[in-house]
């Protein structure tokens, strides 16, 4: 107990140094000017608009061109792919891609598309982003898929549900928070890459919202300037760094606060047999005496709003 607690602090004290020292160099530069301005010049005012601008572009633009086919591709390894050669082999390239090293995939995507068209571009940064964002979502996707209990599927065939709805109605939502978690995951990871946008996106030093064109990003500008001997550009590399930790954080923050139940409504049709699905403990019995009044079982058990049979409220007066 006393080595582990060790060595979480001894890992936690360099965690926030980073954090502190980023804090330090970045806060200064923070103005107005660093969103509404382009890279400067050595000399010259300026800030990181340009910047900003292609790195949320290629970002979005890789996420959601990968995330379906991860999505698509972890829902066939768990469901699908029990037999035959081809889950095997998708598994084992996945395996490849989530440990490749980001620069070969930017060297890839600059033999494969960059040398192609005959220039470097913001599409091609987001595919190669997008090669990022496959394999993180593709294992998540299977494993959380995976956790979910074979007596849902169970239940939902039982019902004569078929097996595309199994898989979207009852698997793929029972374990949707772990597919969004990894959807983050991938995000956080693509957010800060600049190996792969060296070679695909390169920089641009002005505005550019097309993106047939290259395009300037936050971490390829931050590694220019970073080596750069001129000091104002390493007060807009440190802020450009602070700019990007900053975004991970909110994302992660703002999952931990994402409000997953609001206004419930429930319809059953008349005449239809209708089932409650769920693990063991997920309060279908609970619901169903709530339904009854049978609240002497749960004290202080109680329902809001309305529960209607034949038009009249049931927990009513």
């Amino acid at each position: 107990m006393g080595a582990s607690t060790l060595t979480m602090a001894f890992g936690l004290f360099w965690l926030f140094w980073i954090l502190i020292t980023l804090l330090q160099h970045g806060l200064s530069g923070i103005s107005m000017q660093v969103f509404t301005q382009s890279t400067p010049p050595p000399g010259s005012q300026g800030g990181l608009a340009n910047a900003i601008y292609g790195s949320l572009a290629m970002t979005i633009s890789g996420t959601l061109i990968g995330t379906p086919i991860g999505i698509l591709a972890g829902i066939y390894l768990a469901e699908f792919g029990q037999r035959g050669w081809l889950a095997p082999a998708t598994r084992f390239i996945n395996d490849i891609l989530l440990s490749a090293p980001s620069i070969v995939i930017g060297l890839f995507v600059y033999e494969v598309y960059v040398v192609s068209v005959g220039h470097f571009s913001g599409w091609a940064g987001s595919l190669a982003l997008a090669l990022l964002v496959i394999p993180v979502v593709v294992r998540t996707t299977e494993n959380m898929l995976r956790l979910v209990p074979n007596t849902l599927r169970e239940a939902a065939a039982a019902l004569g549900a078929p097996q595309w709805k199994i898989t979207l109605y009852v698997t793929l939502r029972s374990a949707k928070a772990g597919v969004l978690t990894g959807i983050l995951l991938a995000i956080a990871r693509i957010s800060g890459e600049t190996a792969p946008l060296l070679f695909t996106a390169l920089n641009n030093q002005f505005f550019n919202s097309n993106m047939n064109q290259p395009m300037a990003n936050l971490p390829i500008v931050i590694f220019q300037f970073a080596m750069s001997p001129y000091e104002d550009w390493h007060t807009l590399a440190w802020t450009g760094a602070l700019l990007i930790t900053l975004s991970v954080k909110n994302l992660n923050f703002f999952y931990g606060n994402f409000h997953a139940l609001k206004n419930i409504n429930l319809d059953i049709a008349p005449r239809m047999v209708t089932a409650f699905i769920g693990p063991s403990g997920c309060g279908k019995s609970t619901l169903l005496r709530t339904f009854n009044r049978m609240y002497e079982l749960y004290p202080g058990l109680r329902s809001e709003g309305e529960i209607l049979l034949d038009g009249n409220n049931i927990p009513g007066p």
